[in-house]
């Protein structure tokens, strides 16, 4: 057990992955000398070389789409992208060929291939820096998405990101780099796909994911204050999403708050409302809220703890469920 950062536990990820499989390799901009720029992969040039710790030039279409031809030759390639904003130009490669290779071969080909996203604001920059765009990527069948909200999970859900058959993209929340946590590197890993109920509760429940996770354990601590009971769960993953453990919840709590950084318009959260009102209509004792960002472009610096949900945007989804 040790505790460390989350970017000091995908890193220990990314070591262990490498030393695994020798068919591994990591490849993105500046993520060899230079370590990447939230220095997720420092030192693994050093250990590895320079032929599993590849830096690429800047062109993130040629980056998945050398990784999907490696991958088809028995490689395990991992991408970095720098930063979220800049996924778009590969965004054709990721969705037309690798999402569709296992289905067009009829199960004949896999393309293993993960590619890292730091995602999500709260870092004090810019657009193209701080966008979340997850949604656009869970819309198409044949991509895993995970995210992780702490150090554990960062640690292991790379590592079972590159051991699967499938591509997976994994979005890591930037402004969560620095949290630090607990990390069990002796553990045996759970199913990365599953749920997690961070905190029980009995009156209401918050749904959140990667970045959002400890607001809405701090929203449900303050609930507390005021007797109210809040039940929070880790999504962990975006696709598949764990429906059942999130279900379960509403049967027994009647309350349903989402959340996440990306605009709710067209978010996951619809995705998660809907599903819920289709398994969990008479268990319901009001509509299910979203709480996500506006329908805009990411704002600029100055202002954009105006456009992330935080405690106080949580706490009035809370008293807004609680008055039906």
């Amino acid at each position: 057990m040790s505790t460390m950062t989350m970017a000091k536990a995908i890193n220990a990820g990314l070591r262990a992955g490498l030393a695994d499989n020798p068919k591994a390799l990591l490849m993105g901009e500046d993520i060899g000398s230079l370590g990447g720029v939230y220095r997720i992969t420092e030192g693994l040039k050093a250990e590895f070389g320079a032929d599993r710790v590849v830096d690429t030039p800047l062109a993130e279409s040629g980056i998945i789409g050398t990784a999907i031809g490696l991958a088809l030759r028995g490689y395990r390639p991992v991408c970095e992208i720098q930063f979220d904003g800049f996924v778009f130009p590969g965004f054709n490669q990721i969705t037309t060929q690798l999402a569709k290779m296992r289905s067009r071969s009829e199960g004949a080909l896999s393309a293993p291939v993960v590619i890292r996203i730091p995602y999500g604001g709260g870092i004090g920059s810019i657009e193209h820096h701080s966008e979340s765009p997850e949604a656009l990527f869970a819309h198409t069948a044949g991509i895993r998405i995970l995210t992780p909200s702490n150090p554990q999970d960062g640690y292991w859900m790379i590592q079972q990101a590159m051991s699967g058959q499938d591509p997976v993209i994994v979005f890591e929340p930037k402004r969560r780099y620095w949290l630090k946590g607990e990390v069990d590197t002796a553990a045996p890993a759970g199913d990365p796909f599953s749920a997690h109920v961070v905190r029980p509760g009995s009156d209401a429940t918050i749904v959140a994911y990667g970045p959002l996770v400890p607001v809405a354990l701090a929203a449900a601590e303050a609930a507390a204050e005021d007797g109210r009971s809040i039940e929070v769960i880790d999504l962990r993953s975006i696709s598949p999403i764990d429906f059942d453990t999130v279900t379960d919840s509403v049967r027994r709590t009647g309350r349903l708050i989402v959340t996440h950084e990306a605009p709710t318009f067209g978010g996951i959260g619809g995705e998660i409302a809907a599903r819920v009102s289709e398994r969990a209509f008479l268990h319901l004792e009001a509509p299910v809220i979203r709480v996500g960002g506006f329908h805009m472009p990411y704002p600029v610096a100055a202002v954009e703890e105006h456009y992330l949900p935080d405690i106080d945007r949580l706490l009035d989804a809370v008293d807004t469920v609680f008055s039906y």
